[in-house]
């Protein structure tokens, strides 16, 4: 392997890694809770997800795609979720399932690209974030020590996870963080300090990779969970939970939801999906006694379009809803409704910036109070989880 080679697999298995340096945050107390991130990759109709049910400019920008009273599960506020994710209603009736309207942030893009940049690191619509949102607050400020991972994704990119330090791994790819270790020449190594300190962060993620194997060969069987590629990565972070892995977060994915044409039934199968291989993951981590620890929270990098396209399908838009679920969650709807009579280039304004969601999670969910978002805390989110 040569050092061209050799410092690409490092790169790769280093997520992208950038070294600068950062403040120090107050360190607070939690007690090993997780966060599962959903990514709905390709952007999700947020409208037909979170219907506005009685909103005249809802159906008249849709004349074909709205849904009607009867394929929604009405919960409040004149709002219905598709009827695809009737799975989730338990949830709902529990107080488990929350809504948050209209996320977004300022000078929105509709570049797939750009904005998940965005969303991944906590970046507004003219610059991103340097690092992943939560990977600086997770490993110095959490307030207790996390000897496992401190994040695993289930998908190959780890642009989430994009950290200076701390152990941020992929399972899809075992095999790039498992190349170039051992047999790298000394002279290479010692081109300059940052090959120095890709190499020490190699071995430390190697080091972690072993202990992970070691316990997951002894892991208890898991049942499979839901369909398809979420329900496929949520049964491997159910194997981890198991395995006793004490991680503090997981990303997983599911994708297709860039839907340009013939969108209700690619949509309705994509949700059916979402709300099966949730309601399913629910159900086995209330079995385990580990739901109460969990927090879930979808992503996406826009909605879509308000109006529907000639094609039956919608374009890339900005503002959509998205779901936070877990077992110590105040249940509802949570935001203020995009206003769908006062569009500008075709789309609603944005009702929360989303990094408001962020700062609740972080402060309320592994008492962060002091994190990098705080300057977004929105009161409408103070009660979204229990004795936060």
């Amino acid at each position: 392997m040569d050092r061209r080679d050799w410092l690409k697999t490092s790169l790769l298995a280093l997520c992208g890694a950038s070294f600068g340096s950062h403040g120090q945050w107050v360190k607070a107390n939690t007690d090993g809770r997780r966060l599962i991130l959903v990514e709905l990759s390709g952007a999700n109709d947020g409208l037909n997800t979170l219907a506005p049910i009685r909103n005249d400019y809802y159906h008249s920008l849709r004349p074909s795609l709205s849904l009607a009273r009867n394929q929604v599960i009405e919960l409040q506020d004149d709002h219905g979720m598709h009827e695809a994710l009737k799975p989730l209603t338990t949830a709902w009736q529990r107080g488990e399932l929350a809504w948050v309207h209209g996320l977004g942030y300022p000078s929105a893009n509709r570049s797939h690209f750009k904005s998940i940049e965005l969303w991944e690191s906590g970046g507004d619509g003219q610059i991103a974030g340097r690092t992943g949102w939560m990977t600086h607050d997770i490993e110095h400020a959490l307030g207790r020590a996390v000897t496992d991972p401190h994040g695993i994704s289930l998908v190959n990119d780890m642009n989430i996870f994009h950290s200076a330090s701390g152990r941020w791994l992929s399972m899809s790819s075992p095999k790039q963080l498992m190349v170039g270790r051992n047999d790298v020449d000394a002279s290479v190594q010692d081109v300059n300090a940052t090959i120095q300190l890709v190499t020490a962060r190699m071995q430390e993620l190697d080091s972690t990779l072993v202990q992970l194997q070691k316990r997951l060969a002894n892991a208890p069987k898991v049942p499979a969970i839901g369909r398809g590629q979420l329900g496929g990565h949520l049964q491997q972070v159910l194997r981890l939970i198991r395995a006793g892995i004490d991680t503090p977060v997981y990303r997983v994915q599911l994708g297709g939801f860039d839907t340009h044409q013939n969108q209700l039934g690619r949509h309705n199968n994509l949700l059916s999906q979402l709300g099966m291989s949730l309601a399913q993951f629910r159900a086995a981590l209330i079995q385990d006694g580990e739901w109460d620890n969990t927090l879930i929270m979808t992503y996406s990098e826009f909605g879509r379009r308000a109006a529907e396209n000639k094609s039956g399908g919608t374009d890339h838009g900005t503002a959509a809803p998205h779901l936070v679920m877990g077992g110590q969650l105040n249940g509802g709807l949570y935001g203020e409704p995009t206003d769908l009579s006062n569009l500008v280039d075709g789309d609603p304004e944005f009702t929360m910036d989303y990094r408001s969601l962020y700062s609740q999670v972080l402060a309320t969910w592994f008492g962060i109070d002091y994190n990098q978002f705080q300057a977004f805390n929105n009161p409408l989110l103070a009660t979204l989880v229990k004795n936060g």
